[in-house]
């Protein structure tokens, strides 16, 4: 059986390049998981809004994972080298795995997505307002006198 050929899932990334996994490594992501189990699986996929480089990059974390599951250690190593990235490649990763809105991931790969969570959370940390804005590139759209109500309303907050 080790010559047994794997199934291979043919995904249209929206850049218009094709990215091909093992079916089990697309089965990671909770909505091409549903696509297959509800045959809706054509020839190719189409994923919309994902471009294939970070397509590859979502599958290639799946593969390690499912590579790696008996040794943690490597797969932490792993892990903490993903996500040590430029924040362009961070949010492109955020907004891949929980687009359009936060009640339903797109590409759903649950690991990633806490992973990118902690990660997130670790660069704020203890970061004003003003510098989580620069560093993601967030304009701020309140007025100053908007912001200056929140202030006072959350003081605690801004200490």
């Amino acid at each position: 059986m080790a010559n047994e050929m794997k199934k291979m899932i043919r995904m249209m990334a929206s850049d218009g390049k094709e990215v091909v996994v093992e079916e089990a490594v697309a089965m990671k992501s909770e909505i091409i998981r549903h696509m297959i189990e509800d045959n809706f699986t054509e020839d190719v996929i189409p994923i919309p809004n994902v471009t294939a480089s970070v397509l590859s990059n979502i599958f290639d974390y799946c593969k390690k994972h499912m590579d790696f599951l008996p040794e943690f250690e490597e797969l932490e190593d792993f892990d903490n080298k993903f996500v040590d990235i430029d924040t362009d490649a961070l949010y492109d990763l955020i907004m891949v795995n929980n687009y359009p809105s936060s009640s339903s991931n797109y590409l759903g790969v649950k690991d990633l997505i806490d992973l990118i969570c902690k990660k997130v959370a670790n660069i704020i940390r203890w970061k004003t307002p003003e510098e989580i804005r620069q560093i993601f590139k967030i304009e701020n759209d309140f007025t100053p006198e908007e912001e200056e109500k929140i202030r006072k309303e959350h003081a605690w907050a801004f200490e």
